[in-house]
């Protein structure tokens, strides 16, 4: 696959992006998209000052645009707010902040033909409201099923290392790691999702895949870069899609070799009549996951940036050190062995999800009634969302006593999620708990069943043993309650096989000092300078 050049562009963020809507210099050619959103507003009614801020923003986009491109996300971008909801005390999202629909509108036409939600071609989990999602968050329940932690080591570990072997095979060694983990990140992705690999994967899906990050990590869509990516991604949209169904059919038919070691069969059994998960919410899921496995790639550098050996931390190659030279896989009759501990402490303190995103009603209108483009008639839709943050969370005082200091054995002072039952809600003070706990038997031929905490977290139960997670606020990485990321155990378990590989062949990450490294877009909002590489003595 020929590989993207990627340019250093400067992203804007948050408030930003809301000056970068009245800055800007003049030009009238790219007046296409705009002046089409404002073909039926009433002009001269408008005031100088927001006909000059329109004029202004005309000139900021570039000629070459697609004209619906313009319409449908560059506009909708400058009219997107985000604000920052306050620092969860119990590790809950409350019900009326909702998923539904909760994401960015100017990102809609990455994921839908249409430029706009539609549901009637399926829909993902991490987008649905929890009242649409069955009884007891019975969607999410099973998605989860795929992705349970005694799944790991049977089904997908394999595939995990075959994937880190290559990747840091000693042919690699001393060059940029990063662009080399694109290089094969699909490989993985496919094959743990449709059990699909290497020439197997068509090109249109592996260079949709990879324009899909791209549009995430530059995110701003006035870049050049980002326009060509968005494109191309809407360009082989249909081409993925048809292709995921036909993969789901392999799996289906048997014709997939040993397909019980997918996410997607899991999906398939576990979904009963359809009604909350049918076939095409199952194709969705398949590439909606494209957002929250391409933080793999801000995890993966985070830690290795903080294992180098020059400009690294050495409190975390210390307490590397200290984890894995002992029984690193035992529990030995705690909640989490000692590798587990050290994985989970650095997702807290690298946090690639910085909060949960929750969309916010009738933003259309002010606190004190019509909203600016209402009053002038102004016919451009403002959409704005909220979002509980995860990485301030984590380091709120309020949760710990020593937030900065790294220490993975901190999680074994505070709960777990089959911990937080009717009695311990009621101990904290509470009259009963916030969400029913309730169970869901898989029905994929394991012993297992899918409950949760009083918070509304998701946990398993297999064989009668239960597989939790750390039901706590100030552990934040993988966010909160009902909302939590269901493939919060999964993503631990691929990172202590990446450590795992690290120690066994005694690999250190170093600065390459590289004279012109290539940047990479590694994840959401995350763009790098590729300098960092590997030596191995194994």
């Amino acid at each position: 696959m020929e590989r993207m050049i990627v340019q250093r562009r400067t992203v804007l963020k948050g408030g930003a992006a809301a000056v970068g809507l009245l800055g800007g210099g003049a030009s009238s050619e790219m007046a296409a998209g705009v002046d089409r959103a404002f073909a039926d507003a009433p002009q001269s009614g408008l005031p100088p000052q927001i006909l000059n801020a329109v004029a202004r923003f005309r000139e900021t986009i570039p000629p070459n645009f697609d004209r619906e491109y313009v319409e449908k996300a560059v506009i909708p971008f400058f009219l997107t707010s985000v604000y920052e909801d306050q620092r969860p005390m119990l590790p809950m999202i409350g019900v009326n902040f909702s998923k539904e629909n909760a994401l960015p509108y100017d990102l809609w036409g990455l994921i839908t033909r249409d430029w706009r939600p539609t549901p009637e071609e399926g829909v993902t989990v991490f987008l649905q409201g929890l009242e649409k999602r069955g009884p007891n968050n019975l969607r999410k329940r099973i998605y989860f099923s795929g992705v349970t932690p005694d799944l790991y080591k049977p089904m997908y570990r394999p595939k995990v290392v075959a994937f880190f072997d290559k990747l840091m095979d000693q042919q690699f060694a001393g060059k940029p790691f990063m662009r080399h983990y694109l290089d094969y990140y699909f490989d993985l992705y496919w094959d743990l999702h449709l059990g699909v690999t290497g020439d197997d994967i068509p090109f249109e899906v592996r260079q949709l895949g990879e324009s899909f990050n791209t549009v995430l990590a530059y995110r701003n869509p006035l870049l050049p870069i980002t326009y060509e990516n968005y494109m191309i991604v809407r360009e082989h949209f249909d081409f993925l899609k048809s292709w995921i169904d036909d993969r789901l059919a392999d799996i289906e038919s048997g014709k997939t070799k040993d397909p019980e070691r997918t996410i997607a069969w899991y999906w398939l059994k576990n979904a009963g009549d359809g009604s909350h998960f049918a076939k095409k919410d199952v194709v969705f899921e398949c590439f909606h996951n494209f957002v929250a496995l391409s933080q793999w790639g801000n995890s993966i550098f985070g830690i290795m940036s903080r294992l180098s050996e020059d400009g690294g931390d050495p409190v975390v190659r210390a307490s590397f050190a200290e984890a894995i030279n002992g029984v690193f896989d035992s529990a030995d009759g705690v909640a989490y062995s000692p590798l587990e501990l050290f994985v989970m402490e650095l997702f807290r303190v690298i946090s690639p999800n910085g909060g949960s995103v929750s969309a916010i009603k009738d933003a259309r209108r002010s606190a004190y009634g019509a909203s600016p483009q209402q009053k002038f008639g102004v016919p451009l839709q403002r959409h704005s969302y909220i979002s509980t943050p995860h990485t301030s969370t984590s380091m709120d005082p309020v949760h710990w006593k020593d937030p900065n200091a790294f220490d993975p054995t901190r999680y074994l002072r505070v709960p777990t999620s089959d911990q937080i039952t009717e009695d311990e809600c009621r101990r904290i003070g509470l009259a009963r708990c916030p969400f029913d706990i309730a169970n869901f038997a898989v029905k994929d031929g394991r012993a297992a069943n899918i409950t949760n905490s009083g918070f509304g977290t998701l946990f398993a139960t297999v064989d009668g043993k239960s597989l939790p997670v750390c039901d706590y606020a100030g552990f934040a990485p993988f966010g909160f309650g009902y909302r939590r990321c269901p493939g919060e155990q999964l993503t631990i378990n691929v990172f202590e096989d990446f450590l795992r590989k690290v120690w066994r062949d005694q690999i250190v990450f170093r600065r390459l000092n590289l004279t012109n490294p290539g940047e990479v877009p590694i994840g959401p909002n995350t763009v790098i300078e590729d300098d960092l590489g590997f030596t191995r003595s194994a």
